[in-house]
């Protein structure tokens, strides 16, 4: 299966990895160019400006969720400022997006100038004005995995004589708004907006709540209101929005001693926020280890949303475990929901199959929200078959012969997701991978093994274990406890 990350996942997980909404423009300003760069004694020395850049990317690359790199500086030095544009774009961590901000307008080169952001230089999204309407963006639209993001409003005072037209109640950047939501998904198309006011970027956000929103502007009035610009801006999750780094701290001699405080304010301000007034708090990791589980802070969240229980308990097999672990709480908590499909993701982009089957009931959010995010389509077997309407075995349709990779929650005797994948082959298809969130052990991999069938999960109880106790949310008689029950079972 040929699966590429699209612009909207890469944004989520590089949020998540750096805890990060900061985006860091790349912008060749020969005025804002520190001067222990300019060694040739001229503003536009292109070496000088390459050296600087080449800065601020190695010491933002833990701090930022994006570049934007900002296409009319780089066309104002011709040729060797396209040739550091390429430079710049090659430098960035591939697992970084990059936001090429480009403000294109105009119809009759939408097409190739598409085809080259996206296709020559790889870039992630665009930013375009819209006043062309949607034959302008439509060029932009067909590169899947790629977005655009619409310029809906700026903080130009000039400019108020038309985004406020006719009337600052019905004003003219709201239509925009509106009209852009009816070009693109979520995923596709997002906005930008200039502003210093509050009130404006909430007005914005009360119309488009789902659209990721790219800020500008916001630290003309030296960023007093910042408060005020996060709770108007934010989603309902505490995400959806990216900020901008100031200007002046990317000319400073070490950017990253004054960037880091600047995302941690806004965390902390975000965390307020949520905590002030949302239905779903944002979680936020307290910890930093040497050697990081590549799931720490998923399995960090698990334990502290209560998903992850210690004691006693009895299992629907009969068996007594020193644990309990309960996945049917992520589902109303988009951000943790959010990066367990992401983990599963990970795993199915690698594995061929025509479509995705979750097993009733606890694994059926998980399978819909991994068909949405692949473009995959979903079945399942049903638990029981009802003894009117259809009958049906499998809901959902497909064509025999089509491989199905099957998903469930937890692996811990195999039993109901084997039952599963033989209803699945009854109906004449073939299932060779299953994919689990947590695999309890116990050999039972290998029985799925014997069976035909090649597992795959995302986490095991030793690695939970291990990175709960680093982490000091289990004490070492706890951590002794489970490590002895996980031998015993073993």
């Amino acid at each position: 299966m040929n699966y590429e990350v699209n612009f909207f996942e890469k944004l989520n997980r590089a949020i998540s990895q750096n805890q990060s909404l900061l985006v860091v423009g790349l912008d060749p300003n020969p005025e804002m160019m520190p001067s222990c760069y300019d060694t040739q004694g001229q503003k536009t020395n292109i070496e000088g400006l390459w050296n600087w850049l080449q800065l601020i990317i190695d010491q933002t690359a833990n701090l930022v969720c994006a570049y934007k790199p900002t296409f009319g500086f780089y066309k104002a030095l011709g040729v060797p400022g396209m040739e550091l544009l390429q430079r710049t774009l090659t430098a960035i961590p591939p697992h970084l997006p990059i936001i090429l901000d480009a403000k294109h307008g105009d119809l009759n080169t939408s097409s190739i100038f598409a085809q080259t952001v996206f296709e020559e230089w790889q870039v992630d999204a665009v930013t375009l004005t819209p006043y062309s309407g949607q034959d302008h963006i439509a060029p932009f639209l067909i590169y899947p995995g790629k977005a655009v993001f619409v310029l809906c409003s700026t903080s130009n005072p000039a400019a108020v004589a038309l985004q406020h037209y006719p009337t600052p109640e019905s004003p003219f950047y709201l239509q925009v708004v509106k009209e852009a939501k009816t070009w693109g998904t979520p995923e596709e198309l997002a906005l930008e907006v200039g502003t210093t006011s509050p009130d404006i970027l909430a007005r914005i956000r009360a119309v488009a709540p789902e659209r990721i929103i790219l800020v500008r502007s916001i630290w003309a009035e030296g960023g007093g209101n910042l408060k005020q610009i996060l709770a108007a801006g934010l989603n309902a999750s505490g995400d959806g929005l990216l900020v901008p780094i100031p200007q002046d701290m990317l000319s400073s001699e070490e950017p990253a001693a004054v960037i880091e405080p600047l995302r941690e304010q806004i965390n902390q301000v975000r965390h307020e926020i949520l905590r002030e007034g949302s239905t779903c708090d944002l979680w936020m990791p307290d910890i930093c280890l040497l050697e990081k589980h590549p799931h720490q802070d998923l399995i960090l969240q698990l334990y502290d949303l209560d998903c992850i229980l210690f004691g006693e308990f009895v299992q629907a097999s009969g068996a007594t475990f020193p644990y309990y672990i309960d996945l049917r709480k992520v589902i109303s908590n988009p951000q943790l929901f959010h990066q367990m499909i992401s983990a599963y993701a990970d795993i199915l982009k690698d594995l061929n199959f025509d479509r995705i089957a979750g097993i009733p009931y606890g694994s059926l959010p998980t399978a819909t929200g991994l068909s949405l995010r692949m473009n995959h389509p979903m079945i399942f077997p049903r638990k029981e078959v009802k003894a009117h309407g259809t009958r049906r075995l499998i809901e959902g349709n497909f064509e025999p012969g089509e491989t199905v990779v099957v998903v469930d929650d937890i692996l811990i005797s195999g039993k109901s997701v084997m039952e599963g994948a033989q209803k699945i082959k009854s109906a004449g298809l073939n299932v060779h991978d299953i994919v689990v969130f947590i695999d309890h052990g116990q050999g039972v991999k290998d029985k799925l093994r014997a069976n035909g069938y090649q597992p795959h999960a995302v986490l095991t109880i030793s690695e939970i274990t291990e990175t709960l106790y680093q982490a000091g949310r289990i004490n070492q008689e706890q951590y002794q406890a489970l490590t002895q029950a996980e031998e015993a079972i073993a």
